[in-house]
């Protein structure tokens, strides 16, 4: 019964040979519990998401076995490839719009562990029983509805980890054959992509327990000379987001309407383009208010991927680029993988 916590992975920088690797899907990790009509679909901070996805519930209804839990990924295909920004859209208070998204950006599910079938408990059972079941309890399922891919073979894991970024993916998952589900135990390996870019540091957010810095505001210039923030970095020991208080202040801007992001308090502005102000859609009540600095700093980070023209997770701080001038931190540095079409990786409709 709901809630339970998804069993959860550990960064590795190298594919293990534990015996099964799958891609790792860029989406909302979700549970789904069914029992004859009643579907619940519960979220990675245990909280339910089923009334944002009122399409797949349908789906998972005609597809998966009338009593099962089973572990997976909600994702949305656009223009052949993953979409994360059109799939947090989903996540909106009004029905009508909840609605009316489900019709315009429907989502598909991707399965990739069964939890439990009929009155089978399964979660003490070896990965390697639990898949070979969700492969036979999910045979006859369709679009939108999939059982992942994966591969025994440490040779294509390599080719999958760096092709399928193409179309959108994280990265890949190894999965011991012997283990057991363990929720909220790191016991998954992942691998995800890590490069670097050097960023204009635009501002900063005061950590949430006051007067250290909670996180540096990023940014990167288009070819038409816009600074567009592009996410933050936020992996600081707790020393060092005091120290960096000192650091900062010399920067501070004190004329907002001068500073490339001086219009975020403009509510009409976050329509056309994301700036650092926005509404967290995800915590109404969260504050993301920042201290705008004279874009003048460039510091070097890590970063995984780009969603759009955003770091899709937080930026990892490497080092200050003294050397760099703000001007040149622009998009073109990135790199950009091969595109794939997603029906390469998954067997969709048309």
């Amino acid at each position: 019964m709901p809630p339970l916590a998804p069993m959860l992975s550990k960064s590795v920088k190298e594919i293990p040979d534990v015996g099964h690797v799958e891609p790792k899907w860029d989406g909302f990790r979700t549970i789904v519990f069914k029992d004859g009509d009643e579907i619940e679909l519960g979220s990675r901070n245990e909280r339910p998401m089923t009334r944002y996805f009122p399409e797949l519930v349908e789906a998972l209804r005609q597809n998966l076995p009338p009593r099962c839990v089973v572990d997976g990924e909600i994702i949305l295909v656009s223009d052949g490839r993953l979409d994360f920004d059109a799939l947090q859209q989903r996540i909106h208070p009004a029905d009508s719009r909840v609605r009316m998204l489900a019709e315009q950006t429907p989502v598909s599910f991707v399965a990739f562990d069964l939890l439990a079938i009929a009155d089978d408990d399964l979660m003490d059972e070896p990965f390697a029983d639990r898949r070979r079941a969700l492969v036979e309890a999910l045979a006859g399922a369709s679009d939108p509805v999939f059982v992942t891919p994966a591969t025994a073979d440490l040779a294509e894991a390599n080719d999958w980890f760096t092709r399928f970024e193409g179309a959108g993916l994280d990265g890949v998952v190894a999965k011991p054959l012997d283990g057991t589900y363990q929720p909220d135990k790191r016991t998954m390996f992942k691998v995800k992509h890590e490069r670097t870019a050097d960023c204009v540091v635009a501002g900063f957010r005061w950590h949430k327990t006051g007067g250290i810095v909670g996180s540096l505001l990023l940014g990167l210039y288009d070819d038409d000379g816009r600074l567009h923030h592009v996410g933050v970095a936020a992996s600081f020991p707790m020393a060092r987001r005091a120290s960096l208080v000192a650091e900062l202040e010399p920067l501070v801007a004190d004329d907002l309407s001068q500073h490339p992001w001086g219009e975020w308090a403009d509510q009409e502005a976050h329509q056309s383009t994301r700036l650092p102000g926005a509404v967290s859609r995800w915590n109404a009540g969260k504050n993301l208010s920042f201290v705008p600095l004279r874009p003048e700093l460039v510091v070097e980070v890590a970063y995984e991927k780009m969603e759009g023209d955003r770091f899709r997770h937080t930026a990892q701080f490497r080092r200050w680029r003294t050397d760099r001038t703000p001007e040149s931190c622009t998009y073109e540095q990135l790199e950009s993988p091969d595109d794939l079409a997603l029906s390469e990786i998954l067997p969709l409709r048309g």
